[in-house]
């Protein structure tokens, strides 16, 4: 597999029907191991292991329905109240990381409704919050640690 600028994680993998698979530590089940499914590994691992978000509130490959359409988003970062704070979209490496995949994760974000949104394809890694002040979404610097998640809390928060 390519070689990301993620750290570098060992993963138990195995040939399933002659097929390479890699086991999801979050969904505990083997999956077929594809170009962006080495980056989603890598970017689950890099959230629980460097970012402290709890495993069990990562939900992979969540299903919702826009526009009439099945979709699903690679995945989600929720609170302990089940309220979504960061939908994550994973690319293979070979693919560019650009206003495409932008749209792609805006659109999905109409429907789940986190605070951030975060992006990667292995080698090159985005993530941007929305701000209330200006009502629009604004890059940062890297992905926020998980209590910095939590305390931003979801878009639909009713905090004061």
């Amino acid at each position: 597999m390519d070689a990301l600028t993620l750290p570098a994680y060992s993963f138990t993998r195995r040939s399933i029907d002659g097929k390479p698979h890699i086991y999801d530590a979050v969904r505990e089940q083997y999956v077929r191991l594809t170009p962006e499914e080495w980056v989603r590994q890598h970017l689950l691992r890099y959230l629980i292991e460097e970012r402290s978000v709890p495993r069990s509130l990562i939900a992979v490959e969540m299903a919702f329905t826009f526009q009439g359409m099945r979709r699903r988003a690679d995945a989600v970062v929720y609170n302990s109240a089940a309220e979504p704070l960061m939908v994550v979209e994973c690319k293979a490496p070979s693919v560019k990381i650009g206003q495409d995949t932008f749209d792609q994760i805006a659109r999905y974000n109409r429907e789940i409704g986190a605070r951030f949104l975060a992006a990667s394809n292995g080698r090159t890694h985005y993530c941007c919050r929305f701000s209330e002040e200006t009502g629009a979404f604004q890059f940062m610097e890297s992905i926020p640690m998980f209590e910095a998640l939590r305390k931003a809390g979801p878009l639909t928060s009713s905090r004061s």
